[in-house]
């Protein structure tokens, strides 16, 4: 059975939401992963929601304005971690009317800070933000960041280090992970993490990784890079993964500008959603459904 495919919107970074709406549906996608910056400025949210549910897309894991808990490098917002949780959670009201399978939340860098302490703060700041999710009836995608140059981002690289820090938080209900290819494609018992934590995944996003990278925000379509998205496609499907396959793609060197030619950014939106659409299902064909046994 063919898997449900959308896009998650830094996709086509240039466009709006309405644009992204009327190319997504145009081009046979099943669903959308929002992203807030995309929004009204004036929080008024009537015509992203009436242009949503007229295409009958989907909605994928949604994307705040200010993704995490400590600060990130580049994408701004408050430096204070309390003023941080608090536009999350805010976010999280906005959004949970977008019905998202799930919300991104990153923890954050720890540099500059001691460990212990770094950690206390995004405990604390996952158990509030786990109690707005759960009155606006929402789950949280706890994402996992990229081990290699991680620590400019993050406190965990893997799924089983997100596990950990959900159950320091008290492991609500509301709070799961989203799995991203490119964030944990390297990660050395990925095969085992599967399915062993399949039922806590709220999001799938799928692009790949290029080698040599040309920074953060540089990731290529899923099959032209080094990563194996087949298998990896395969592993969830045979672990029962039945929600969106979500293409999300940064192309560029964290500069936010389509500073080279072969940039996904730098294509207009019919030509990458088609070679996006073409890349996935040539993976998907290559993923077969072996037992999670075989895969090891």
């Amino acid at each position: 059975m063919a898997p449900a495919l959308s896009v998650s919107q830094i996709t086509t970074l240039g466009s709006s939401f309405a644009e992204d709406v009327d190319a997504y549906s145009r081009h046979g996608f099943a669903g959308i992963g929002v992203w807030e910056l995309k929004l009204p400025d004036d929080r008024d949210d009537s015509e992203p929601l009436e242009l949503l549910a007229e295409s009958g897309l989907a909605s994928a894991a949604a994307v705040p304005a200010i993704p995490s808990i400590l600060p990130l490098p580049l994408l701004g917002g408050p430096d204070d971690p309390a003023e941080r949780i608090d536009a999350y959670c805010r976010s999280v009201d906005r959004l949970a009317a977008f019905e998202p399978s799930g919300l991104v939340l990153l923890t954050g860098t720890g540099r500059g800070r001691d460990p212990d302490d770094a950690r206390s703060i995004v405990v604390d700041g996952l158990r509030q933000i786990a109690d707005t999710a759960e009155q606006a009836g929402v789950r949280i995608g706890l994402e996992p960041y990229q081990r290699d140059g991680g620590d400019e981002w993050t406190i965990v690289n893997s799924i089983p280090e997100a596990v950990e820090l959900i159950r320091d938080a008290g492991d609500p209900p509301s709070v799961g992970i989203q799995f991203d290819v490119w964030h944990l494609w390297n990660t050395e018992s990925l095969f085992d993490d599967i399915p062993q934590e399949i039922d806590r995944f709220v999001g799938v996003h799928v692009c790949d990784a290029r080698e040599p990278t040309r920074g953060w925000a540089d990731r290529v379509l899923p099959g032209e890079g080094t990563a194996d998205v087949p298998r990896i496609l395969a592993a969830l499907d045979a672990a029962g993964w039945d929600g969106l396959y979500d293409i999300e793609i940064f192309s560029d060197d964290g500069t936010f500008g389509a500073t080279y030619p072969d940039s996904i950014w730098a294509l207009p939106p019919q030509e990458s959603l088609g070679r996006a659409r073409e890349a996935f299902e040539e993976c998907w064909s290559g993923a077969t459904t072996p037992t999670v046994k075989e895969l090891r």
